[in-house]
């Protein structure tokens, strides 16, 4: 059995350049992050946790980015929303 603190979460991401400083924060945020490009979309996993920041999105896009522009860019996800406010985004397994 898997542990929690182990178990891969991620993100389906539409591949787009409006998503493309998304992916690039998250990746720069989340040192064990997998980043899998597919036909359409990006797959973003990480063991235990993926948090998506404001700031490091912002810093990469060149403007304000709001956390629920963050709804318009993602295809699913697999894990919990353990975390959504207007800085971060986390996702986790409650179990």
């Amino acid at each position: 059995m898997t542990a929690t603190a182990d178990r891969p979460v991620g993100v389906d991401i539409q591949e787009n350049e409006q998503n493309r400083a998304v992916i690039e924060a998250i990746e720069a945020d989340n040192d064990d992050a997998t980043v899998r490009h597919m036909p359409g979309l990006v797959r973003v996993t990480s063991p235990g946790r993926l948090v998506i920041h404001r700031a490091s999105v912002e810093e990469r896009l060149g403007r304000e980015w709001e956390t629920h522009e963050f709804q318009l860019a993602i295809i699913s996800y697999f894990g919990h929303i353990k975390e959504w406010d207007d800085d971060q985004i986390l996702i986790a397994w409650d179990h």
